[in-house]
């Protein structure tokens, strides 16, 4: 076995993981910091990976599947009800945004980087395209409120197979000449798109439905049946596999036969690892000398893609749309190109030479410095911008209860007075009821269902406590949001109840984090509340600490949660007590406490 290919291949798994836990925590675009470990790694850098020697011609057929994949996923996730009336929105955007995109940036190409007409109308369809690789990540960084988010996904993951579409109708317009080449591709990319897209969707719901597939198999099935799907579309027109993998995907999404969540959840770690080792292989084929020559032009070529053709084409395809405004400059301040304009420029740039098209050369550079601009650009600065428009949360640290019992309305009004947004959630209508009357936000039904994921409104939120009495019920409600959480937000009451007669025990490993810690069960907190126990909110400062605190509240004062200034909240867990500081607000359940015994009450 070549070790050199062992190196390079552990280099961009360990690379990827690196730099996606970096961009975590230091709250930076990953995908940037893919790049830019991607160039540090490759020939020319510590010569980690070397893309070309280690794959040679397998290399962009490898990342063809593995785009279609993420496209596959990303379709998966496609729901109408998210878009609303903004469903116009988008089809605009992926058709007169698509063309006003190309001609801008085919005529930016033309008079500043003095491309050649065939080489500018080239490069304006291949930069069409945004795609779910890099605006997917993005989005799941900022973490917007409004419509904005859901338009830019739907945006990013139809526009891929489109643009891309588009870029091979050019190219092969350019190499075969006429516009009849044109108009038949077109025709065989919606026919196979849509047939190879629809019937392997319908054979594995039909699969699934009647049990032909074991468990187990489920998440294989579905990615085989996605690439066969693609390689016969692809047979048929070249490119039109990318259309065939999203309409299964989307007709997927929209089927009611069989549950689908566990293959997303499998497709979407599928996700991570692509998007790292893609970024990073097509990185680190970036020469020196190819970065060497970005100057004026390609710097004013790319502020003119974001600041004029970007927003000019989304002012477009919102005219006359009821896309509230500061969602439409958030769209028109996020287009971040991505993997597929890498890769079909790749391809079209070394056929072009071959033809002897001079400034084929140039092809590579341009769209790589595009690509690494816009994600540095878009990913430092969508964040702030979408705080600053009030489309995203600084810090979602408001609390879903699920459960609207005594005890769950009385930390809902606690929490609620210190300024954290709270929301109940409960199928009991009379629990549904008294919070009504007692002024705070609830829902009425099971959080579980499809009704309330199109319906729960949760701007603000980043934390579940799941507090019903039915370990199973906690535990699932909690499972149902990890992707949008994450897991260490995701909390549950312990219960002492047993298991019904016939039933296993819940394994831990199913369970969201104790609430409280295991002592804190249920039970515990209920007896507690009849028994007249309260909520009290204290705030430590200097003079009133955490000793004057304790003394003050009791030995059997329970702490739960602890608010900060900034509004953040800390939970108390059996893994991390609260330890709160100065300018901290602590939550305790506690027996009433005299004002003058507790001076630190807000």
């Amino acid at each position: 076995m070549n070790e050199s290919f062992v190196i390079g291949l552990v280099s961009v798994a360990v690379l990827g993981g690196v730099a996606q836990w970096l961009g975590w925590r230091l709250r930076l675009p990953a995908i940037l910091l893919l790049l830019i470990f991607g160039v540090a790694a490759g020939p020319e850098g510590l010569g980690l990976v070397l893309t070309d020697a280690m794959f040679g011609e397998l290399l962009l057929p490898l990342v063809a599947i593995s785009v279609a994949i993420l496209l596959f996923e990303g379709a998966l996730t496609l729901h109408l009800p998210e878009l609303g009336e903004r469903f116009g929105v988008v089809a605009k955007l992926v058709t007169v945004g698509t063309t006003v995109t190309w001609v801008l940036g085919g005529l930016a190409a033309r008079y500043v980087l003095d491309l050649s007409w065939s080489l500018s109308v080239l490069v304006g369809a291949v930069l069409t395209v945004t795609g779910p690789t890099v605006v997917i990540p993005l989005l799941r960084q900022i973490r917007p409120t409004g419509p904005g988010g859901a338009v830019l996904k739907w945006e990013g993951i139809l526009i891929d197979p489109i643009g891309a579409v588009l870029a091979v109708l050019v190219f092969e317009g350019l190499i075969d000449g006429g516009v009849l080449p044109a108009v038949t591709g077109i025709a065989k990319t919606i026919v196979a798109g849509t047939v190879f897209g629809v019937l392997p969707a319908w054979v594995l719901t039909v699969c699934l439905a009647r049990y032909w597939i074991p468990d187990h198999l489920h998440s294989a099935s579905a990615l085989g049946l996605a690439l066969l799907g693609y390689a016969l579309a692809n047979l048929l027109q070249h490119e039109a596999g990318l259309m065939a993998v999203t309409v299964m995907g989307v007709t997927l999404a929209h089927q009611r036969r069989v549950d689908l969540s566990h293959i997303m959840e499998f497709k979407e770690n599928l996700q991570v690892l692509l998007i790292s080792a893609l970024f990073i292989l097509l990185a680190a084929r970036v020469r020196w000398a190819e970065l060497r020559e970005i100057g004026a032009p390609e710097f004013l070529f790319l502020g003119l893609l974001i600041l004029v053709v970007r927003p000019i084409s989304v002012a477009l395809s919102t005219a006359g749309s009821n896309l509230p405004k500061v969602d439409r400059l958030f769209v028109a301040a996020m287009a971040p190109r991505g993997v597929v304009a890498a890769a079909v420029t790749a391809i079209f740039a070394l056929r072009l030479e071959e033809e002897g098209f001079a400034g084929a050369e140039r092809l590579v550079p341009i769209v790589f410095f595009v690509i690494a601009g816009t994600v540095a650009i878009y990913g430092l600065l969508g964040r702030p911008l979408a705080h600053r428009l009030g489309v995203a949360d600084k810090n979602p640290n408001g609390i879903l209860l699920i459960g609207a019992h005594g005890f769950a309305r009385a930390l809902a009004r606690t929490l609620k007075g210190l300024d954290v947004p709270v929301l109940l959630v409960d199928t009991n209508a009379r629990h549904v009821g008294a919070a009504r009357l007692e002024g705070l936000p609830v829902y009425h039904g099971s959080v579980l269902s499809d009704q309330a994921d199109e319906e729960l409104d949760m701007p603000g939120i980043g934390k579940i406590f799941a507090m019903t009495t039915n370990d199973e019920v906690n535990a699932l409600s909690a499972r149902h949001f990890v992707h949008l959480f994450g897991r260490e937000n995701l909390f549950q009451l312990a219960t002492t109840r047993k298991p019904r007669e016939g039933s296993a025990e819940l394994g831990s490993e199913l369970k969201a984090r104790m609430l409280f810690g295991e002592e804190v069960t249920f039970e515990v907190l209920q007896q507690r509340f009849r028994d007249g126990h309260e909520f009290v909110a204290t705030v430590l400062d200097e003079e009133f600490g955490v000793e004057e605190w304790w003394k003050a509240a009791g030995e059997d004062a329970l702490p739960l949660v602890a608010v900060g200034p900034d509004r953040v909240v800390t939970v108390a867990t059996r893994e991390q007590p609260l330890e709160p500081s100065a300018g901290d607000t602590v939550i305790v359940l506690t027996r009433s406490i005299p004002a003058e015994v507790m001076p630190g009450q807000p």
